[in-house]
């Protein structure tokens, strides 16, 4: 960050008092800008023992398949997002939504939120962010082209609680380092 967003002044990386961490703070008005992390929320639709997957059109990760996901908006409740990115990149409705996996990724300040859910008649499409779209079986899924290690992770704990007909709620952390291009 360079500048303000309240006046458009340069900010300056300082620990304002009463803080233990730096910040960015405007050298001008002395807002403190915090910056904080990223929420993804996306599901796990599935249908007939088959979970939707995208392959993506979009880097990062292009022609990789994953889980329909991406950044939550402002106004809107977790699962509402999930719901939404599942449309928009799958052309997919969903329902019966119910919190699965929750990562916590502090190398990158993301934190990733996956719904378990059905997906409405079976129906889904291509989004403008996927190049395809299609329902898996665990054997059949491309485990090599899998986009992202949240994605590997949800989808190896959702084949397995589906053997045993039991959907615990997990809370666990990813520590990488991003790739480089």
């Amino acid at each position: 960050m360079k500048f303000c967003s309240s006046c458009g002044s340069t900010v300056v990386l300082q620990i304002p008092d009463g803080d233990d961490r730096e910040r960015f703070v405007c050298s001008h008005c002395e807002v403190i800008h915090y910056i904080n992390p990223r929420v993804i929320v996306g599901c796990v639709p599935y249908y007939d023992g088959k979970v939707l997957l995208c392959k993506r059109a979009i880097e990062p990760r292009k022609n990789y398949w994953t889980l329909p996901a991406g950044f939550m908006e402002n106004g809107e409740t977790t699962p509402q997002g999930a719901a939404r990115e599942t449309w928009e990149e799958a052309r997919a409705r969903v329902s019966k939504l119910e919190l699965y996996r929750v990562f916590d990724v502090p190398s990158i300040n993301q934190v990733y939120m996956f719904y378990r859910c059905d997906l409405d008649k079976g129906e889904f499409g291509v989004g403008p962010e996927s190049l395809e779209t299609d329902l898996y079986l665990e054997q059949d899924i491309p485990w090599n082209e899998i986009a992202f290690p949240v994605v590997h992770q949800t989808l190896k704990s959702f084949f397995l609680d589906m053997k045993n007909n039991h959907f615990p709620v997990q809370v666990s952390s990813i520590e990488y380092k991003p790739r480089r291009a």
